[in-house]
């Protein structure tokens, strides 16, 4: 009995090196033809992930296509039909439709046994956990835990007032009014990062004594500005914005002194409306409106360098394409989806399986404000 048990131990062992092994190690990717499957090649963060994800692909030797689904989510579900019959034996998928099982569904059946890496948009709305993951054993989720992009935002908006409040406060009147800009009504990414950018921000503040953030139009009670078009864009922001400043300003008394955006290119989009009316120049002279987003990209970057926004959280572009990488190199050796997840978790810190799945990958945020 002794002998029995210890070869299961030893075997459990063996294939649990094994499973490590091919996210750190080469293996044969030869058999593999990927077809990666993009909601639209405009979006700024996805580009980069897309410049990362196919540098190390040809790096491993995997044979690859990227396809635009251009945001409409019958568009993908078309080019996927035609990869399968094209001879396409692993799929990699942003699903357009952020949240939406019925898309997600509709996808894993056009797929038929093929093996299916969703990435970056959710596959489950809020509220509907474990009703696609639990339910294939040829799928996995590579992603961001939801809220904590919008937790990370809140904590630094809320910190970054406390030691500047005096200087936000324009019009003296004891309290902060602000701009919300939400990316896309559907995506779960975009509704934890309006409401916990928000909620956590005025945690910090009524735990020093500051009273909450006011949101710049009393008459609109939803508390944000939505891209028509979910797309997440400066156009999007840039035009919300322009309106703004033409009712709301530091003449009128009423100036909007804070703008927290979903993503960067909504905050940039804000403060190229922002400098057209003489703020955040970046000259030292200009006033400076502070304006938080999303994704660290490079363009964000260069903007809170040249002091022309203040923050961001970073969406690990590198880290997200590695951890489809070697999910990839995973399903060449062979190995269950679930086990390719645990492997690449097990790779680095800077990855985790999500509390209570064994087929969803998160990659970390992280605070970036140039310092």
């Amino acid at each position: 009995m002794k002998k029995l048990l210890a070869l299961i131990l030893a075997l459990a062992l063996i294939m649990s090196l094994s499973a490590v092994a091919f996210a750190e190690e080469e293996v044969d990717v030869s058999g593999l033809k990927v077809g990666v499957f993009w909601y639209a090649f405009s979006d700024p963060f996805l580009s980069t992930v897309r410049a990362s994800l196919n540098e190390q692909l040809d790096e491993a030797g995997i044979a690859f296509d990227d396809f635009d689904g251009n945001n409409t989510q019958a568009t993908q579900l078309e080019q996927i039909q035609t990869a399968v019959t094209n001879g396409y034996n692993v799929l990699v998928v942003n699903l357009v439709t952020s949240g939406s099982a019925d898309a997600a569904e509709q996808i894993i059946q056009a797929a038929g046994d093929l093996p299916i890496i969703f990435f970056n948009r959710a596959v489950e709305g809020d509220g509907e956990e474990h009703t696609v993951l639990d339910e294939h054993e040829n799928i996995a989720f590579v992603g961001t835990d939801a809220p904590e992009a919008g937790h990370m935002q809140g904590k630094m908006i809320g910190d970054f007032l406390i030691e500047n409040y005096d200087d936000v406060d324009l019009n003296g009147d004891g309290e902060i009014s602000y701009a919300m800009f939400m990316g896309d009504a559907g995506n779960v990414e975009a509704i934890y990062r309006t409401q916990y950018g928000v909620e956590d921000a005025n945690a910090v503040l009524t735990e020093n004594d500051k009273p909450e953030l006011v949101y710049f139009n009393e008459s609109n009670t939803d508390k944000y500005q939505l891209d028509p078009n979910g797309a997440w864009s400066s156009a999007a922001a840039f035009d919300f914005m322009s309106t703004n400043l033409a009712e709301y300003s530091e003449s009128n008394g009423n100036m909007i002194e804070l703008v927290i955006a979903n993503n960067d290119d909504m905050a940039l989009g804000s403060i190229s409306a922002l400098q057209n009316a003489g703020y955040n120049l970046g000259d030292g002279e200009s006033t400076k409106i502070p304006v938080f987003g999303v994704d660290a990209t490079q363009v964000a970057q260069d903007a809170i360098a040249a002091d022309q926004m203040t923050g961001t959280v970073k969406q690990d572009n590198v880290g997200m394409a590695t951890a489809i990488t070697g999910v990839l190199k995973g399903v060449a050796a062979e190995s269950t989806l679930a086990d390719c997840v645990s492997a690449v978790a097990d790779s680095d810190d800077m990855f985790s399986v999500a509390e209570g799945f064994t087929n969803k990958l998160f990659v970390a945020y992280a605070p970036f404000t140039g310092e």
